[in-house]
């Protein structure tokens, strides 16, 4: 049992912020909230963004919905808000959603909105990493 909550996306834990408006809980997370051992967090929802919203994908530094509309702005105020609430319960730890352009971890869409994945972080997950937090995924759970 982790002796520092764990950091997990929101949308993990079944609550309302998808960029689809669509409730997905992955019962792993579910269950690490409901023991107290995690705290859900949305970044992009913290950022500005509502639910639901435009998908978005990294393309080459910024962040672009599916309308070609920068969202970067929204994204980093949602990474670094998420970073500060990490600070503040002292997380080392976080699982969040796989291939986000926020929460992805090794692997993210490529900014042409064709399902193509590459090799790379969301900008949150990035930004957990080069502040020491191990990040995962809900797919590392499962595995």
């Amino acid at each position: 049992m982790p002796d520092t909550p764990i950091l997990v996306s929101a949308c993990l834990a079944g609550i309302y912020c998808r960029y689809s408006g669509a409730v997905e809980p992955i019962e792993p997370v579910v269950d690490l909230v409901r023991k107290g051992l995690a705290v859900p967090f949305c970044p992009e929802v913290h950022g500005g963004l509502p639910t639901p919203r435009r998908p978005c994908e990294i393309l080459g530094d910024r962040v672009v919905d599916a309308d070609g509309a920068d969202r970067t702005a929204e994204f980093r105020r949602g990474a670094e808000e998420g970073l500060r609430l990490a600070r503040l319960l002292g997380c080392r730890q976080a699982v969040l959603k796989s291939r986000s352009p926020s929460c992805g971890s090794g692997e993210v869409y490529d900014g042409t909105f064709t399902s193509t994945r590459v090799a790379g972080d969301g900008l949150f997950a990035r930004l957990l990493k080069e502040h020491g937090i191990t990040v995962r995924t809900e797919e590392d759970l499962a595995g």
